[in-house]
């Protein structure tokens, strides 16, 4: 029994080496050969949307689904079975685009229209960053990421406070041009406003008095400011979570540590001071 427990271990070890790893041959190879999978897949969701294609060659293209969303599914289901997390690899980012790439394939057979959301496939190229060595690349999208979740807060109150001035500006545009300048509901007042606001200026509608011109010019200004607001929010929380990610656990590599954490809060072992 124990043999077999230890035969099993071994047999993960190497699915986990080559299906989440590309530092040996057969890593790259399986790789580069789910890329080209994933490729194909959308490739075949795009061509099937073009109609004299459809008509022609739909049934190459139904069976072409099918089988690669079989080889997506088997897959899905080996990560699943070697991560050495298998809970957290399926929450993870990359658990979820792989789950979502398997799903709209087997809703379509209830809902047709599911099949094009197929394309979510296309996010599973960003694997490709490991074939190409380029995993410090990932890292630092991982940082993103973090970075983004921990100022949701700020930011969710910037979007608010630019909401209400977007109100306020839009019903005082309203009271100044009127209904002959375009402005003929503060909706559409609003309306103005966010595009101004965000330095988009359609056109579609102006102000045409001369202190309506005013106003317009204070809130394009003003647009220019408001852009880098959030810029510096998500910049400051970088700098943290890159701060964070800066030592790696010598044992199993965990990163994102805390700033004064001098073990791994994973295993126990000691922390490195140099990035992995």
């Amino acid at each position: 029994m124990a043999v077999e427990s230890e035969g099993e271990n071994n047999l993960k070890e190497r699915m986990w080496r080559v299906i989440f790893l590309a530092d040996t041959r057969a890593g790259r190879a399986f790789d580069i050969g789910l890329i080209v999978a994933i490729l194909a897949s959308v490739v075949l969701v795009m061509l099937d949307s073009v109609a004299p294609f459809r008509e022609r060659y739909g049934g190459l293209f139904w069976i072409g689904e099918w089988v690669l969303t079989g080889l997506f599914t088997v897959e899905y289901c080996c990560r699943l079975y070697c991560a050495r997390r298998p809970l957290r690899y399926a929450r993870s980012f990359f658990g979820i685009v792989d789950l979502l790439a398997t799903l709209p394939t087997y809703l379509a057979a209830l809902f047709p229209t599911a099949h094009y959301l197929t394309v979510i496939r296309v996010l599973r190229i960003l694997r490709a960053f490991r074939v190409l060595k380029l995993a410090a690349h990932v890292r630092e999208a991982d940082v993103l990421l973090r970075s983004l979740v921990a100022s949701r807060r700020k930011i969710t109150v910037f979007l608010f406070a630019v909401f209400t001035l977007t109100v306020v500006l839009g019903s005082l545009m309203y009271l100044i041009e009127g209904e002959t300048n375009g402005f003929d509901s503060i909706p559409r007042g609003v309306y103005w406003a966010v595009v101004t606001l965000t330095t988009v200026g359609y056109g579609d509608i102006a102000p045409q008095t001369p202190f309506g011109q005013f106003v317009a010019s204070i809130v394009m200004v003003m647009g220019y400011g408001i852009i880098a607001v959030p810029t510096g929010i998500v910049t400051a929380e970088m700098t943290v979570a890159a701060r964070r990610d800066e030592r790696r656990c010598a044992k199993c590599h965990e990163h994102g540590h805390a700033a004064n954490a001098k073990f791994c809060r994973v295993c126990g072992g000691p922390l490195s001071e140099t990035k992995a």
